[in-house]
This record gives C-alpha cells, sequence and structure tokens, in this order.
C-alpha cells in the first residue's frame, strides 16, 4: 500500500522534528555532563597535575578568588531544553530539577552567603507580567540576580519590568524581543552595568536552530557583598 503525500510529508515533519529535539537536548546537556565528568575525573586522578585542567566548582576550569562565587549558566535551547543555572557546585535551576519553563528563569542568591533564597519562572508568551513585577520589586539590596530565557522571554515584557531588571544591571534587557537568549547576573542596589550578560538576537538568516538563535553559555566570578 503507497503512503499518500499527506502522510510522508508528516512522516518527514516528524522525523525531523524528533531529530532536532535529540540534538538540542544533546548540546544543552554537554553542560551538565561536564560538570560531573570533570569531577569523576578529578577523582580518579586523570587529570592530576595538571593545574590548568584541574575543574573547580560548576565544572569552571578557572578558579575564582576565595572571596568570590562561581557560577555557570546556560540559556535555553529553542522550546525543548530548559536552561541551567549553577553557583558553586549547587544546581540552582535545570530541566532536571523541574524548576525551569518558557520565559524568564531567575535565581535569587544571598550576595553575603551564596545562598540560594529563591527561584521563579514566568511566562512572558502568555503570562502575566505582574506577577513578574511584583517579584521584581520584592527581590532585597544585596541579593544576586541570576536570569536565563527559555523560549519566548520578551512578548509580555513591558517597560516596567524591563526597568526594575535594567536597575540590578542589566545592558540589554531593552533589546530582548521575541525568542533572543539572554543570559545575565546582576544585583539589587548595584550601581554599575553588570559584566555577567550575553545576548543574542533571534534572526531567520543566522539562527543555529530553526525559529530560535543558539544557545548561550557564560560563566564566572561574582564577588561577595561585603558589609
Amino acid at each position: 500500500m503507497m503512503m499518500r503525500p499527506g502522510g510522508i510529508v508528516k512522516l518527514i515533519v516528524l522525523i525531523s522534528a524528533l531529530l532536532l529535539a535529540a540534538f538540542l537536548a544533546f548540546q544543552l546537556l554537554e553542560f551538565h555532563t561536564d560538570f560531573h565528568l570533570s569531577h569523576v575525573l578529578l577523582k580518579s586522578g586523570t587529570m592530576e597535575g595538571s593545574s590548568e585542567a584541574t575543574p573547580h566548582k560548576c565544572g569552571v576550569y578557572k578558579p575564582c578568588p576565595e572571596d568570590h562565587f562561581t557560577f555557570k549558566m546556560a540559556s535555553g535551547a529553542a522550546s525543548i531544553v530548559g536552561p541551567k543555572l549553577c553557583l558553586d557546585d549547587e544546581i540552582l535551576m535545570s530541566g532536571v530539577r523541574n524548576n525551569v519553563g518558557r520565559g524568564l528563569n531567575i535565581a535569587l542568591v544571598n550576595g553575603k552567603t551564596g545562598k540560594l533564597i529563591r527561584t521563579d519562572s514566568f511566562d512572558m508568551y502568555s503570562g502575566d507580567v505582574s506577577s513578574l513585577i511584583t517579584f521584581l520589586k520584592d527581590i532585597e539590596d544585596g541579593t544576586v540576580v541570576m536570569m536565563a530565557t527559555f523560549d519566548d522571554s520578551s512578548t509580555k515584557l513591558n517597560s516596567e519590568a524591563r526597568k526594575l531588571i535594567s536597575a540590578f544591571g542589566s545592558s540589554y534587557i531593552n533589546s530582548l524581543s521575541f525568542r533572543d537568549n539572554w543570559l545575565f547576573v546582576g544585583g539589587k542596589g548595584i550601581k554599575t552595568k553588570s559584566p555577567f550578560e550575553q545576548y543574542i538576537k533571534n534572526n531567520a538568516e543566522t539562527n543555529k536552530y530553526e525559529g530560535w538563535p543558539e544557545v548561550l553559555e557564560m560563566e564566572g566570578c561574582i564577588p561577595r557583598k561585603h558589609d
């Protein structure tokens, strides 16, 4: 029995979607795999004798000063794999922890102790921006604010919400548009623009995935807040 043309097209679309999902999952999960693999190698002694190859917190290979927190994060991959946020060897948000969602994913950390205060995600495609605004206004001074996008994070993002995020030190929040990818680490009460920010625009001509730009990754050292 011959398959109808329409059925062939649907089969091709289904196979393509499955292949894309597998590829995206593999690529973004490299962040999670690298993190654990580095610790396995360290414990087995494979990486001993090479300070440049020795992994540190969150699988970062460049050590942070003693009075800093180490972080590593990745944005979402298209609409398939959620973002990952790690601070000092603790995965704060990820698909495995089941605490990420479409839109803006935010982790709040105590700037003195590095302890996680709260995580939440806000659907900025079909959700209510007022809940995000309330969340942002309740953040206390001295809090480290970590943000990562997943799928679309801007459709419902209004000027009030953007202004609040800008006050945390963001340079790109006012540029964030439909399906752009963005990573940011700032703080409540920051006096300057944050150096921890990456942004890539959704552009059909340059997108790595159909309809979405490539995954962003960022790592670094956050200064501990002192009185």
